[in-house]
């Protein structure tokens, strides 16, 4: 991984095919066996961009400290030492005694899908991912690709498999084609391809026991393939499994049986059994329990048992022979099993996959946990098995939080599987971790500043925990004995708290480390002070869930917190003070300094830039080539420019926004962005606008530089780290890569961002690299991705990295740490955050408050009322005169008001309350009324005759009444309730809102609304215009809506059915069909009759009675309402009678009819009701009653008796008759008025005048007479009319009441037998289930016996082979062959395994037995002196073997005769059992015939008239068959009628199946037309509007008058805030110079403080070093010496040999020029010799130890 190609190199699978190719051709295309690739060129390496400079080998791969947990069939074995699994792009081979790992990458750098190893475990294949993915297979142990297979899928390959004999390998590949392929990987031939399904497969395998079948499954399905033979070849044949009743699941895994069946897991934890594409059974435990909790998954059979695992961390074992046999009565039932093997791993554990060990006898197994763990399983299922061993522990799922140590390699890690892990990645192992209740979400390491700080830890949790941990070294802590240690170091809970309510999502500390920000999801960011304790200081909010937090760097004048939020928001908050006070009200702080930021997208303006500036270049190209082309190639070219023409895309804003990823500080104000979704493939620089009074979560900002980033279109950068020089920027991609940009220094702006270096490390498809730090040395790369992965990188190659590591130096413990108290944790997730905490208190304390204010008031008005009655009690002892009145003693009558009028509203709520009560009585006495109603007999009297006719009495009401009087009444009384509650609701309202406004009007003044702005002409009139547009538009919308409507009512609907033809195949349902016996056994049980089908078919019975009677009393009441109303009118006729018969003579008078009277046996409901003078009635006589209660009880019913009888008097008749006569009185005093007046004016009238008016009065006489008995007789006839159909009534009554008698007989005698029917029937079932497990008893011994059967053969079989072995180790012509075959043969006493008890007891005994035994037999146990020793050991150790066999052969029979008796017995109780079954149900089916008989024994009356009979009256009607005449007739007119029908019937289905298909083709059609018509439409919405839009809304769109008024406002407003903004920058500027001026003083006194501050230190330095150098010269002063002396004469040797050859110089150039030669000279003083240099060294030393500063 260390090399790397670039664009101008040819592609690895290029020079892959070149290599295949040759080889190919040279071997004819037949693959030689030892051929293989070379994996240099194989793998995939490091891109860079051209030209770049950048080293390739930049990072080296260090260690992988993760594991994919979450991936299927992520673990295999190599050999018994290594295991391999995939880790993102890389494939890890780890030794598991070594625990050192080795690498694979993969060739195409798109990651890795599915591995898979051969069965003899000498090759394993890597099925990748990416376009067009390969499979290689590599050999191991040399790790050589072996071959490569193309072209089996197009993006990833999900799971591989070999066949059992490794000649076939099986792929499948992932979305989206699918593709299940086998292959001849040998010679990398596909020899079988086609697509398994159109959904996710999870698993394919070759079936074990038949080559050419296979099974497949994955996302709610299985599937079965076969390999088939056809003229053209072999094929692939599917069959896909249907889950019938059972609902469909995910299939994970399966296990296929000998016999060609399938048992698969499914979601729930049940086992389904399936046999060819069906269910045949599911399997579950005993009461329904399921097989496993979660998923379920089969995985091996092993000693005739089928092993699966499941979510809930537990292997079982089940009866393989069971599963195999295993039916069900019905289909959807369920088959019970309960396991014979168990083995539970834990709580926290999820089994995924298993994988066995190399060995074929072994029973160990290495289990991939899904919880993020391997393990090592022995699954022999014995007393002796040892317990679960877990062999590696990882984070599970997506890696959360990751930070490194400022000043060691450590890095700490956590992730949602609760615990959080420390490793040293220069020694690559794991130092600790710790669990925690809640899983982790974000992690910081403390930086060495804060004190305590460098091994603490600031972990944040999905509970909104914030936890700080200390690591230390726990080998330094004193005075605690007896530690278990953990691990290397541990992590002690220094302080919890809980700032957020939400998980965590970010924690930060600034430069100075004096203050920490946590941020959450719930959209605060909390600050801490940091010290010994945090304190905390408050927390602001913000408009998004929190992304990042990110403190300004030391450059940056101002200490400032970034804070980046999911939706796009950027909030930058500036430090709080440290000394701020905790006594506030709340910890928001609502004054604290922000600036806010929204991003909006500006990526398509971006993008039609870049298309504008293409087509001005093509454009100013184009006019180029035009000046050399001639007029007839211009049209030509032209026509090709139209072509070619690129159109400008639209302006696009994502709804919705793109999520933000990370972000980065750049400059004071400024800072740079990475957004994911639609705005990727660029980072974006942005500042925050000056102008921050808009609402943040309403802003839109937009960023004033892009900057395009590489092949990031759909990957965006989601991580970015900088190296402490920040001449490095690494960015983790979505994608799972690393990339690494080099800067040039000091480049805020990122121009140098050109060059990248990039590797691919995490998964392609979900481990985004969301974690990326550098050591503090910067020799460490950490990388951490939702894979669950974790990687270090070295900048050193391996060849010069150390080779003995050394550990990484754990921070100490804080001193006295073990005599700390433990820290106070916080294990409730419900548990109050911080401010929640702080409002519950600041609650508390105002509620404290307002108690002592109300105590403090009561207590004053209790002393005011004191002194009232103080005063009261003076005032009544005054004198009268003196005394003042109740009314004077009143100040104010507005009080009496008030009281009134609280008095009014009490009472209006005593009286809400008591409604429920009130309307409660009501009900029930309206219930009684109705129950008595019915039971009291009203009979109507004639009255011209004596006809009488009389109601049913009905005493109860049935269930059905009940229920629905029960309704009605509920109606009625609920509408009636809900008025009375709206109308005092709307009193109270409107009481309520008269008061509001009152103390409105006298409490806040009205405020004047202002004037609205004046718009122009022109602009009324266009609103004006388009608000009739809008209507017109809408007036057609709403006519077409409405045509639209009446066609869909038109439509007839989908399920329409004729209903002549629903009434005829009714008719033919009741009328035709087949005909059993009752008693037989196939007559349908839900046609049976019984006790509960008799007893209702006995209440319709009564109900219809009911009904019928319930109707003929009505109407015997409306017959006596009527009469009621006729004495009412003939009372009122006979009033009028008597008045004109006043006026004639006697002689003329006729005789008028007896009027009628009602009785009181015609109203009885008149007894029910009651007047005032009824009550105190009652009450006199209750008194009375209860005073002699206790003296006779008969005279209190006397006396109750009396009431009736007072209440009957009241309604005697006579009343009528006073009031009669009364009446008839008044009449005569009127008439007599009358006849004064008459014969007063009788002398003035004419006669003819008076005989008129006698003749009409005689006229209207006749009339009245004649109208009274014509009423009278006609309701006579009524009453006899009604009569006679009540007495057909009763006719029909008597019938039924006979019928009722039938059914009642015949429900007692079902009754008698139920008793001994219920009796058989517990029996039966006893007997059934007793049977049943009897069956199941025995089908389990039978497996027994056979496994031990085949388990004793075994080892008869294993006894031949040892005796085989012992005479192969002889060999030939051994003399000693006698000796130790005596020696193998012989029988001893053998001790039995002794338990932990009796082994402790010594070896005494032992010995003694062994020494007893050796007597007799002394000379076979030594070895004889010429015999081999190593042979004789090998003849004992076969002997032990040997009778270890014949004790287990003797063990296994004596089990299997204990085996065979037992299931003999039980089958002879089974068939007891089967018999008696037999005989309880011959008992029950004599019980049926039985009581059918005594059924058919019973009378039933059927009444016929003598026409009706058919045969003699003397004959013996018990051979009679009655039917009706006309049915008998219809029944045989029906047949001729029917055939005509038949072929009625089919000429109209001929007819309806052609117009059925006529219409069809028609709706097809117009379908296809509509979807014609809908694209045209949304085409030219695109074009027109760059948008699908609503026509009918935008058609309906109007003038918005106060819309236009605003727009004319707020031209006004900025005109005026222009002026007001001009003023205010006026004053900025001058504030701004004074501010410049403060800064430039207070920075050059901060710059002179620097300066004294430096030369302090410089000074402090330069003693330090001063002392430091003069403690050694007074130590090492002689040999300082001689080393000076040594250097002196070096310097003089040096001297000299310079000035010799200077002098050589000068006498060769005298020498050319002839020059004169001077004579020597005397020697230099560098040359002399010198007799002693001990005197000036010494003199030299003494002067430089004195020599000063």
């Amino acid at each position: 991984m260390d090399e790397t190609h670039t664009e101008d190199e040819p592609a690895p699978e290029e020079q892959q095919t070149q290599q295949v190719v040759e080889v190919e051709e040279a071997a004819g295309k037949q693959l030689p066996v030892d051929m293989f690739y070379d994996y240099v060129e194989l793998e995939s390496k490091a891109s860079i961009s051209p030209e770049s400079g950048i080293p390739i080998n930049l990072l080296h791969l260090s260690h992988s400290f993760g594991y994919d947990c979450k991936r299927r069939c992520n673990l295999q074995l190599l050999d018994e030492q290594t295991l391999v699994y995939v880790a993102g792009n890389i494939l890890v081979l780890q030794d598991l005694i070594s625990r050192q790992q080795r690498y694979l990458r993969s060739s195409g750098g798109g990651g890795i899908g599915a591995i898979t190893t051969h069965p003899n475990k000498q090759y394993f294949a890597v099925g990748e991912k990416g376009n067009h993915p390969d499979i290689i297979i590599y050999e191991y142990p040399s790790l050589r690709p072996y071959r490569i297979l193309r072209g089996g899928t197009e993006q990833a390959y999900c799971h591989l498999d070999w066949s059992a004999d490794g000649e076939l390998l099986a792929s499948v590949g992932a979305s989206p084609d699918y593709m299940l392929t086998l292959w001849d990987w040998r010679q990398e031939d596909v020899m079988l391809s086609c697509k398994a399904v159109s959904q996710d497969v999870y698993r394919v395998s070759f079936s074990p026991h038949n080559p050419g079948q296979l099974t497949s499954c994955g996302s709610g399905h299985i599937k079965f393939w076969k390999m088939a033979s056809s003229f053209t070849g072999l094929k692939l044949q599917g069959l896909m499994g249907h889950f019938g009743k059972t609902t469909a699941t995910d299939i994970e895994s399966y296990v296929v049986l000998p016999d060609g069946k399938v048992v698969s897991g499914s979601d729930w934890g049940n086992l389904l059994l399936w046999n060819g594409n069906s269910i045949k059974v599911e399997i579950c435990r005993k009461e329904g329990r399921t097989c496993h909790t979660g998923t379920s998954l089969p995985f091996a059979m092993e000693e005739g048992q089928l092993l699966t695992i499941g979510a809930d961390g537990a292997v079982r074992g089940w009866y393989l022979e069971t599963i195999d046999d295993a039916d069900s009565q019905d289909e959807g039932s369920r088959f019970e099993l309960e396991p014979m093997n168990e083995l539970v791993l834990g709580h926290n554990v999820s089994l995924s996959s298993m994988v066995r060990s190399g060995h074929h006898d072994s029973f160990i197994w290495y289990a991939q946990d899904a919880m993020g763990a391997i393990w090592k399983l022995d699954l022999s299922f014995t007393h002796t098995t040892p317990d679960p061993e877990c062999l590696f522990q990882f984070h599970c799922g997506a890696i959360q939080g990751m930070d490194v140590s400022r000043s060691s390699h450590l890095m700490a890690t956590t992730a949602l599987g609760r615990s959080v892990r420390v490793f040293d990645f220069l020694s690559k192992k794991e130092l600790t971790t710790n669990r925690f209740n809640q899983g982790g979400t974000a992690l910081c390491w403390a930086p060495p500043q804060v004190e305590r700080g460098r091994g603490l830890l600031v972990v944040g949790f999905e509970d909104g925990v914030v936890r700080l941990l200390d690591v230390f070294d726990p080998e330094r802590l004193q005075m605690i004995p007896r530690r278990n240690r953990r691990g290397e170091a541990e992590l002690h809970l220094r302080q919890a708290f809980k700032p957020h309510s939400t998980s965590v999502s970010a924690v930060a500390y600034d430069h100075n480390a004096d203050m920490l920000a946590t941020a959450s999801s719930d959209c605060t960011v909390f600050f801490f002070s940091v010290g010994e304790k945090y304190r905390p200081l408050g927390f602001v909010r913000v408009p998004g869930p929190v992304q990042a937090l990110e403190w300004s760097p030391r450059t940056h004048s101002e200490s400032c917190l970034l804070v980046l939020c999911g939706t796009g928001h950027v909030v930058e908050v500036q430090s709080p003070d440290l000394e701020l006070s905790e006594q506030r009200q709340t910890y928001q702080l609502s004054t604290l300094s922000t600036k806010a930021f929204c991003f909006k997208s500006i990526k398509s303006r971006i993008q039609r830039e870049e298309v504008a500036q293409r087509q001005a270049l093509k454009e100013k190209r184009r006019r180029e080539r035009e000046e050399w082309f001639k007029q007839t190639q211009n049209y030509e070219l032209e026509s090709e420019e139209e072509q070619e023409e690129e159109k400008l895309p639209p302006i696009h804003l994502p709804n919705p926004p793109s999520p933000l990823c990370c972000g980065f500080y750049s400059q004071p104000g400024r800072f740079w962005l990475s957004m994911g979704g639609y705005d990727a493939g660029f980072l974006y620089h942005c500042e925050f606008s000056e102008d921050q009074g808009q609402d943040p979560a309403q802003r839109q900002d937009e960023p004033f530089k892009a900057l395009p980033i590489h092949n990031a279109e759909h990957d965006p950068i989601v991580s970015v780290t900088f190296s402490s020089e920040q001449h490095l920027l690494l960015c983790g991609m979505t994608s799972g890569s690393l990339r690494v940009y080099p800067l040039s220094p000091g480049d805020h702006n990122l121009e140098s961002m050109h060059h990248y270096w990039n590797l691919s490390i995490h998964d392609n498809t979900y481990g985004a690299l969301r974690h990326l730090r550098v050591s503090h040395d910067e020799l460490f790369v950490l990388t951490a991705g939702d894979d669950g992965n974790i990687f270090s990188f070295s900048l050193l190659p391996p060849e010069k990295r150390p080779q003995h590591v050394p550990h990484t130096k754990v921070p100490s413990p804080q001193t006295g740490l073990e005599h700390e108290e433990v820290a106070q944790d916080i294990d409730n997730p419900s548990a109050y955050s911080i401010e929640m905490a702080k409002q519950m208190l600041e609650s508390d304390r105002v509620q404290h408050v307002a108690e002592q204010k109300i105590l403090r008031k009561r207590k004053t008005l209790g002393d005011l009322q004191k002194s009232v009655r103080l005063l009261l009690s003076e005032n009544q002892t005054l004198p009268l005169h003196v005394r003042l009145q109740p009314q004077e003693l009143r100040l104010d009558m507005h009080f009496v008001e008030q009281v009134e009028r609280v008095k009014a509203q009490r009472l209006k709520e005593v009286q809400r309350q008591q409604g429920w009560e009130e309307e409660h009585s009501h009900h029930a006495l309206e219930k009684l009324h109705n129950w008595f109603k019915d039971s009291s007999v009203l009979t109507v009297v004639g009255i011209e005759s004596d006809h009488r006719v009389s109601t049913y009495c009905l005493p109860s009401v049935p269930v059905t009444c009940q229920a629905s009087a029960r309704r009605a009444s509920h109606s009625s009384s609920r509408s009636s309730t809900s008025t009375e509650v709206c109308k005092g609701q709307a009193k109270s309202g409107r009481g309520a809102a008269t008061i509001t406004d009152e103390e409105v009007l006298h409490t806040a003044p009205l405020v004047p609304r202002p004037p609205a702005v004046k718009l122009a002409n022109r602009q009324v009139e266009r609103l004006k215009k388009a608000a009739e547009k809008a209507e017109q538009a809408r007036v057609k919308i709403q006519k077409r809506k409405e045509e639209w409507a009446q066609i869909y009512a038109e439509k007839p609907d989908e399920n329409y059915e004729d209903p002549q033809d629903v009434l005829a195949i009714q008719s033919a349902r009741e009328t035709v069909g087949e005909r059993k016996l009752k008693t037989s056994s196939e007559f349908p049980k839900q046609l049976q009759v019984n006790v509960e089908r008799k007893r209702e078919e006995l209440s319709v019975l009564q109900e219809a009675m009911r009904c019928r009677q319930s109707g003929m009393n009505t109407r015997i009441i409306a017959l006596r309402d009527s009469k009621l109303q006729l004495v009412a009118r003939l009372h009122a006729l006979s009033t009028e009678l008597q008045r004109i018969q006043r006026r004639l003579p006697a002689e003329s008078h006729l005789h008028c009819p007896a009027l009628p009277h009602v009785l009181p046996e015609e109203t009885p409901e008149k007894r029910q009701q009651y007047t005032h003078a009824t009550l105190l009635n009652y009450k006199q006589l209750r008194d009375h009653w209860a005073a002699v209660k206790e003296q006779d009880q008969d005279e209190a019913s006397d006396i109750l008796q009396q009431l009736e009888k007072n209440l009957r008097e009241g309604q005697h008749p006579g009343g009528q008759s006073d009031t009669t006569e009364e009446t008839t009185s008044q009449l005569d005093a009127d008439l007599e008025l009358e006849e004064k007046g008459l014969v007063e004016n009788t002398w003035n009238m004419e006669k003819e005048l008076q005989m008129e008016e006698q003749i009409r009065l005689l006229y209207q006489q006749d009339c009245i007479i004649e109208q009274m008995q014509s009423e009278v007789l006609e309701w006579d006839a009524a009453l006899r009319m009604i009569l006679h159909e009540k007495l057909a009534l009763d006719q029909q009554l008597k019938l039924a009441d006979l019928r009722q008698i039938t059914l009642l007989q015949e429900l007692l005698l079902f009754k008698q037998f139920e008793g001994e029917k219920e009796s058989l029937q517990s029996k039966l079932s006893v007997k059934a289930e007793e049977e049943e497990a009897i069956m199941l008893r025995l089908e389990e011994l039978k497996e027994q016996l056979e496994s031990k059967l085949q388990y004793i053969t075994k080892l008869q079989e294993r006894e031949k082979a040892l005796t085989t072995t012992f005479i192969a180790t002889l060999g030939d012509n051994n003399k000693f062959e006698e000796f130790l075959t005596r020696v193998f043969n012989k029988k001893h006493k053998r001790l039995k395994k002794k338990t932990a008890v009796d082994a402790e007891q010594g070896a005494d005994s032992e010995e003694d037995e062994d020494e007893e035994w050796d007597d007799d037999d002394e000379g076979l146990d030594m070895c004889p002196p010429d015999c081999e020793q190593a042979l004789f050991e090998n003849t004992l150790q076969l002997r032990e073997r040997r009778l270890d066999l014949q004790e287990q052969l003797q063990e296994e029979s004596r089990s299997a005769e204990a085996l065979k008796k037992d299931f003999e017995t039980l089958a002879n109780k089974g068939t007891s059992v089967r018999n008696n079954r037999k005989a309880v149900e011959d008992d029950l089916e004599l019980m049926d015939r039985e009581k059918q008989q005594k059924m058919n024994e019973l009378d039933v009356v059927v009444p016929l008239r003598l026409h009706q009979m058919g045969v003699e009256l003397w004959t013996d009607l018990s051979q009679v068959l009655v039917l009706e005449r006309t049915e008998l007739q219809r029944l045989q007119d029906r047949i001729p009628e029917l055939q005509r029908e038949k072929g009625q019937q089919r000429e109209l289905f001929h007819q309806a199946r052609q117009q059925y298909a006529r219409l069809q083709q028609d709706n097809t059609d117009m379908k296809a037309n509509i979807q014609v018509l809908k694209r045209r439409c949304s085409d030219l919405m695109m074009k027109k509007f760059g948008r699908i839009v609503d026509l009918e809304a935008l058609q309906t769109l109007s003038g918005n008058r106060v819309l236009e008024e605003l727009k004319q406002d707020q031209l006004l407003r900025d005109n005026k805030y222009t002026r007001e903004i001009y003023q205010w920058d006026l004053k900025v500027l001058e504030a701004r110079d004074a501010l410049m001026k403060a800064t430039k003083s207070n920075t050059e006194t901060m710059l002179s403080m620097t300066q004294f501050l430096n030369e302090k230190k410089d000074s402090e330095q330069k003693i330090k070093a001063w002392q430091k150098r003069m403690g050694k010269q007074l130590e090492d002063s002689q040999s300082r010496s001689d080393r000076q002396d040594i250097v002196h004469l070096q310097e003089v040797v040096k001297a000299q040999v310079e000035q010799a050859a200077a002098l050589n110089r000068e006498i060769q150039l005298l020498s050319r020029k002839g020059g004169h030669i001077l004579p020597p000279g005397p020697v230099p003083p560098a040359l002399r010799p010198q007799p002693s240099v001990s005197a000036p060294c010494t003199s030299h030393t003494h002067t430089h130890q004195h020599e000063p500063l």
